[in-house]
């Protein structure tokens, strides 16, 4: 009986045992289920459950580890066999042994083996088993519906191993730690072919967390190279395959390494600079010398430390400081139009396709019932436009044209393409380093062309490392808020070069007939008429004069002090990796601690600008001359102080500055951006009434000097028609810039904008305005603890300086006493 537990034990299903384990039956005829006692039997059925948990976990085992679709599963099936399931064989078989040498310890008095022995030999193994057991169950068999059809994916199963060590019995303990090391083994060599050749493991790909989107290409081992699709294709992140120790930022590193190795190994084949990269297996090491269980801060600095190296390796060749500084330029001059000949040579281009259209569509009406659906600009016409603005540009530079290299970049790569009626917020460019703001929908891209337009990069191969989709989104968004902003103006600006509106004053005509009584009624004629008709628009001039006044003060406000300082503290932080925030916390200290210390301090201070006191005059010329010594220029030939900043690094500190630019430009505030659209939108109503009215009154002139008379038309109805047309959009854009101004007091005033600085993560700066949420804090300045040579946007803007050039005083508030001089048709 005792040989046939022990072999039960070992794996060998036992219907002996089985039998004497089972409680006997008033049926039952077994002799030996008769002869065994309640005790013993209770004994045997302990041993029967350890003899069944064996067997089963042992067939368990090798189905998973020949069939599970993740290789961690299967790593850690085999592992159970391996070393567990083996390490209770061997129990047996030392017990075995233990009773044939007929020690004491198990053999009694008469060769007698005590069967309450033979049990306490296996304490704490059932324990083991059951918890092995459960283990596997966790992995799954495959037979559940389900994305993978029920079986565990990699990352849960490390998941799961990590949470079993927190466990009040040691041997399970150690067995989940055993298992766990085996579990984190496997997922980094997958990690480590990734971060290290940019290679998606070929078995068990669907288990891991990087896949190829939109191609099943694969990459081919025997020209030794890649195919060349690869520099091209696009890697995805699925977040539910990672295990939770894994932070967003490092997995950002990840995707970003894996990455860039493919575009190398793409470029390789015709850059020769770019070979030689076998050397990454060096890091190998630093992945192999983790210590399991994994801690987040030290998988995070050993991916940190890999992306570096590959950045002073082989990056800084693929994607130099100069490709970055030129590509901002180029982001700068034309989609943030620093540029503004570029601003006005597409707006009087799209003007006058736009004109060249309706004319088409009203010669065609008197043929066509559909002559207006001529209308319609198509995607080849906006293209031409595009391209005659780069003709009308090189026009502007004449003979240098040729000369200016960020032009011919800009027509190389800007393209300028209709979309769809509804285009989504710029989405967040990675879960690793949170999403930009969302941008409020407001459509100005209608504008241009009176449908949506936008201005798009193709991002070229080596920038697509710091340079993400979502980014260019972020700047068209941008360039269509900044782009009708300026079109407006430059349109209302226009309507002071109709000179026939503006100060037309008829000459008496020529001799004989100017001496004449007719010639000079004639001409007292014209007079009056044109006096007449300048008390007509004597309002349209003045609305428009404080339309031009409201968008040129704002356009100011925006481009000199929202994005000019923020491009250039962006830049600095890029060419000599100094941080303005710090400094300029640095010097807020100084001046708050001198403060501090009254008049009565007789030690001599220097602030940041060099300034000092007269108390020590020799002091103050040595720190001077010290100064002066330290800050002078270096020599040309001088390499840059900081260190190369990896591709990552950029994009990051790149997605940072433009969430501070799109927070700053107000394109977060729905309840500004809405109204101000509609302000807009009444211009340009406004402007194409005033055309209008010119038009009518150009016929009228020729119908009542030379007889020239339009029978299908009513030119004194339908200048009844603009006038009052013309009264109510004056009101209107009347009342909008006061309520855009109204607006802007509010933000202001509600804790969204406080100073040029933004109030988040503080659960009390949100008001009506809103704000963007806590989520973001850590992103701006004056939250949490930053690292040295981390980016942050400079401190720039301010509303309450923007708003003190915009009181206009009574024009737009009405007082208590409902009188602010205009009535409600908006006449004086």
């Amino acid at each position: 009986m005792l040989q046939e537990i022990l072999l039960s034990l070992s794996g060998h299903p036992s219907p002996l045992l089985r039998s004497a384990a089972s409680s006997p039956s008033p049926h039952d005829d077994n002799p030996i289920s008769a002869t065994i006692s309640p005790p013993e039997r209770a004994l045997l059925q302990s041993l029967a459950r350890l003899s069944d948990l064996h067997v089963s976990l042992q067939a368990a085992a090798a189905h998973l580890a020949a069939s599970h679709p993740s290789v961690i599963c299967r790593a850690v099936a085999a592992a159970i066999d391996a070393r567990h399931l083996a390490a209770f064989r061997r129990k047996v078989l030392d017990v075995e042994a233990t009773v044939l040498r007929r020690d004491a310890a198990l053999v009694g008095a008469y060769n007698v083996v005590p069967l309450t022995a033979v049990v306490a030999e296996f304490d704490g193994w059932g324990r083991r088993l059951e918890w092995l057991a459960g283990v596997v169950r966790a992995m799954g068999d495959g037979k559940s519906n389900g994305p993978r059809g029920g079986w565990c994916t990699g990352a849960a199963m490390v998941d799961f191993l990590r949470a079993e060590l927190r466990t009040g019995y040691s041997d399970v303990e150690e067995a989940a730690r055993s298992l766990g090391a085996v579990a984190e083994a496997a997922w980094v060599k997958q990690v480590s072919a990734w971060v290290l050749y940019g290679r998606v493991p070929e078995f068990g790909q669907g288990d891991f967390f990087v896949a190829r989107r939109g191609t099943g290409e694969r990459e081919e081992e025997g020209r030794g190279g890649a195919l060349a699709g690869d520099a091209e294709a696009e890697f995805v992140c699925d977040s539910a395959l990672l295990p939770e120790f894994v932070t967003p930022a490092t997995v950002a590193s990840m995707l970003f390494i894996g990455r860039s190795l493919n575009q190398i190994r793409a470029k390789s084949a015709d850059d020769y600079s770019l070979r030689g990269n076998d050397h990454l297996s060096t890091q190998l090491a630093k992945l192999a010398a983790l210590r399991h269980p994994i801690d987040s801060a030290t998988f995070s600095r050993t991916i940190a430390d890999i992306r570096q190296f590959l950045s002073r390796t082989t990056l800084q060749r693929l994607l130099p400081l100069s490709r970055v500084l030129e590509t901002l330029q180029l982001l700068r001059d034309f989609f943030l139009l620093r540029r503004g000949e570029f601003a006005m040579a597409l707006t009087q281009q799209a003007d006058e396709k736009i004109r060249s259209r309706w004319k088409r569509a009203e010669n065609l009406a008197y043929e066509k019932r559909d002559g207006l659906a001529s209308a319609t600009v198509k995607e080849g016409e906006v293209a031409a436009v595009l391209a005659r603005t780069w003709a009308a540009m090189g026009s502007m530079q004449g003979e240098h044209a040729d000369e200016d290299e960020g032009l011919e970049l800009a027509r190389d790569l800007l393209r300028l393409t209709l979309t769809k009626s509804k285009a989504a917020t710029p989405a967040a460019p990675g879960t690793a380093d949170g999403g930009l703001n969302s941008i409020a929908p407001t459509p100005f891209r209608n504008l241009l062309f009176s449908v949506p337009v936008t201005l798009t990069l193709q991002i070229p191969s080596p920038l697509d490392l710091f340079l993400s989709q979502a980014d260019l989104q972020t700047y068209t968004a941008i360039n269509s808020y900044l782009l009708s902003l300026r079109r407006a103006h430059i349109r209302l600006t226009d309507l002071w070069k109709i000179s026939a509106l503006r100060r037309h004053h008829p000459a008496p005509p020529g001799p004989p007939y100017g001496s004449t009584r007719g010639g000079r009624e004639k001409v007292h004629l014209f007079r009056q008429r044109h006096a007449i008709r300048s008390s007509i628009l004597r309002n349209a001039w003045a609305t428009a004069s404080a339309a031009i006044f409201f968008l040129g003060e704002f356009e100011g406000y925006l481009q000199t002090e929202v994005v000019a300082g923020l491009s250039d503290g962006f830049h600095r932080w890029l060419t000599t990796g100094e941080d303005e925030q710090r400094h300029e916390d640095e010097a807020h200290k100084r001046r708050s601690a001198f403060a501090a210390e009254g008049p009565a301090a007789s030690t001599w201070r220097q602030d940041e600008d060099g300034t000092a006191d007269d108390d020590d005059i020799w002091l103050a010329e040595s720190n001077a001359s010290a100064t002066t010594t330290t800050s002078s220029p270096s020599l040309p030939d001088e390499p840059p102080s900081h260190s190369y900043r990896d591709p990552q690094t950029l994009a990051t500190a790149h997605r940072r500055y433009l969430r501070a630019l799109v927070h700053r430009l107000l394109l977060t505030q729905p309840s500004f951006t809405d109204p101000l659209y509609e302000l807009l939108v009444q211009i340009d109503h406004l402007v194409a009434l005033v055309h209008r009215l010119q038009s009518v009154w150009a016929a009228a002139d020729l119908e009542a000097d030379a007889g020239v008379v339009d029978a299908f038309v009513d030119l004194e109805r339908e200048e009844r028609d603009v006038q009052r047309e013309i009264r109510g959009v004056e009101g209107r854009v009347r009342r909008g810039i006061e309520g855009l101004v109204g607006e802007l007091r509010r933000l202001e005033g509600s804790g969204v904008l406080l100073h040029g600085r933004e109030v988040e993560g503080d659960g009390d700066g949100g008001g009506a305005g809103g704000g963007s949420g806590g989520e973001e804090g850590d992103d701006w300045e004056g939250a949490g603890v930053r690292e040295s040579g981390e980016y942050v946007p400079r401190r720039v803007g301010g509303v309450d300086r923007l708003l003190m050039k915009l009181d206009f005083g009574s024009w737009f508030g009405r007082g208590e006493g409902g009188n602010d001089g205009l009535d409600e048709d908006g006449e004086l």
